[in-house]
């Protein structure tokens, strides 16, 4: 910022010199770091896996509108695709993000200071196919083109899953990958024979008519998880609050959105909007609604057996070379001291 002209500069307020100076000094007496004017930017794609974050973001904006604070404050940033928001989140231009668990692992292992604090959600993956095709099992599926939204996608990993059920792997078929809004119009187009994503871009062709799901992973991978909320360990370090604040809501929005069909409802109405995912709500409706377990979000918590059944079929699948530790890529201990906050809205 330039230097202000001294009939400005004297005239700022004592008080915002004082705290500025407390803030400076914060870190380095080992405390958090006061919360900055702006809100901590979260990074998320337009997908029901990500929708706990909307909520969370939403809820926390209605409590500083009721209490006339502005302390911890979040804000949704819609990316397209997991390449962009991995390079956004490598680069620090953002300080936490919705990621995919195995890539996740793999940045961690090759040093990039993030660390996952808390799951988004539980199943929400489908493999469709055309409704006028004859694709009954994967058999069906030899030579054919497959989508995924990537190789480091959990999406990647159900597919594997599927696939070996049938005694196949992945060179049976043909892998392409394409970013998930994309998906639907290249399985119209005939451009691909199936796809394998989150939702709603199965549920966008399902509900048009012309693709339905040939394997749910809420019938195949109950406890299936792929995005994950990440924080850059600078964040952690220096604001561990702001970051605790952000899981209690992200926690509060998951029980919350599996209480009642009506908080669903409201869920769709704030997520379809243009500040968040710009969709139409009858597309997220149609996830909420067929099945209600489509997808979920009240069990959030943070089972090392299996982020290791991940890190395993990521090892087999080649997306990971080696195992991570643990500790080097989680840190549970916010979702330990999670106190679920209330969801305003």
């Amino acid at each position: 910022m330039p230097d202000l002209p001294p009939s400005i500069s004297t005239g700022l307020d004592r008080r915002q010199l004082l705290r500025g100076a407390v803030a400076s000094a914060l870190p380095a007496l080992g405390l958090p770091a006061l919360a900055a004017d702006k809100p901590l930017v979260v990074g998320g794609l337009p997908v029901t896996c990500n929708l706990t974050l909307p909520i969370a973001c939403t809820a926390r904006s209605a409590t500083n509108k009721a209490s006339g604070s502005s302390a911890l404050q979040f804000e949704y940033s819609k990316y397209n695709g997991w390449p962009e928001i991995k390079e956004s989140l490598m680069t620090g231009g953002i300080q936490a993000a919705y990621m995919l668990a195995p890539l996740v692992m793999d940045l961690a292992d090759k040093k990039i200071p993030v660390k996952i604090v808390s799951l988004g959600h539980r199943s929400g993956a489908v493999i469709m196919v055309r409704t006028d095709s004859p694709y009954k099992k994967f058999r069906d599926l030899t030579g054919k083109r497959i989508a995924i939204p990537s190789r480091f996608a959990v999406d990647f990993l159900f597919l594997r899953k599927m696939l070996a059920q049938e005694g196949m792997s992945p060179k049976d078929v043909q892998i392409v990958e394409m970013p998930p809004p994309d998906m639907p119009a290249a399985l119209f187009a005939k451009a691909v024979d199936g796809y394998c994503t989150g939702e709603p871009f199965g549920a966008a062709a399902q509900r048009a008519g012309y693709a339905k799901p040939l394997r749910m992973t809420r019938d195949e991978w109950r406890n299936y998880i792929c995005c994950v909320l990440t924080v850059r360990e600078e964040l952690i370090k220096s604001n561990r609050p702001l970051v605790q604040d952000l899981v209690n809501h992200v926690q509060g929005a998951g029980n919350w959105l599996d209480l009642q069909p009506a908080n669903r409802e409201k869920a769709i109405q704030i997520a379809a909007g243009r500040k968040f995912f710009n969709q139409d709500p009858n597309i997220l409706r149609f996830v909420m609604e067929n099945p209600t377990d489509r997808v979920t979000y009240g069990d959030l918590r943070m089972i090392r057996a299996e982020f290791d059944e991940l890190m395993q079929l990521s090892i087999e699948a080649g997306t990971l070379k080696a195992p991570v530790a643990y500790e080097r890529y989680v840190d549970d201990s916010f979702v330990k001291a999670a106190k679920a906050a209330p969801i305003p809205i």
